[in-house]
């Protein structure tokens, strides 16, 4: 298993980063906001889980330990693969996602595209005995402040795009959220659009 990779940051797409270890550019899958902490020209590195297809073999990459061991612990509920493991991440924070699991608040876990009451269900009856939500965890924390991000519209609805939203809906989500949170940094403005674009579907 890789559980790591350092090295320069080749390219910056928008689900994955291209990064450079030992003279060989290993293409690594993230979220936006992870995404948005990289430069490229500059070395980084990112905690990783290798996902072992019979056709494929797909590396995805996190901020840090805690966000990977999150990304596994998701892929062990029926129904529940790598991509739908990562939006999950897009969408919550850590401590958000623990605490959820914890109250079972199905609410918030439903604001993750392609995740019904159901599924929010399963994840909650599955994973509650398995994590430890942090105490006063609030409700909107992101996990990592973006530096630099501008313009923030542009940067969200293209990271949006990156993860199968149509244009369209995503500018109009990006805008409806900077009408009322007209200050907000690019990693909060990102979270309250994948919510109210999980609300519209």
């Amino acid at each position: 298993m890789i559980s790591s990779v350092r090295g320069e940051v080749l390219e910056i797409g928008l689900d994955h980063a291209v990064v450079e270890v030992g003279g060989v550019g290993l293409a690594v899958h993230a979220t936006p906001t992870t995404l948005a902490g990289l430069r490229r020209g500059q070395p980084s590195r990112l905690a990783t889980a290798l996902v072992v297809r019979e056709e494929s073999l797909t590396l995805f990459g996190f901020a840090n330990d805690e966000e990977r061991e999150l990304f596994g612990l998701l892929q062990t509920v029926s129904g529940i693969g790598p991509r739908t493991a990562l939006a999950t991440l897009a969408v919550l924070a850590p401590d958000v996602l623990r605490r959820a699991l914890v109250d079972g608040d199905l609410t918030t876990i439903t604001r993750v595209p392609g995740i019904g009451r159901k599924g929010a269900e399963r994840l909650v009856l599955e994973l509650r005995d398995k994590v430890v939500a942090s105490p006063a965890a609030p409700a909107a924390v992101a996990s990592a402040a973006l530096n630099g991000a501008n313009p923030r519209r542009d940067q969200v609805v293209e990271a949006l795009v990156g993860l199968g939203f149509t244009a369209k809906p995503a500018e109009l989500a990006v805008d409806a959220v900077l009408a009322g949170e007209a200050d907000a940094d690019a990693s909060t403005l990102l979270r309250a659009a994948l919510t109210r674009l999980g609300r519209s579907r």
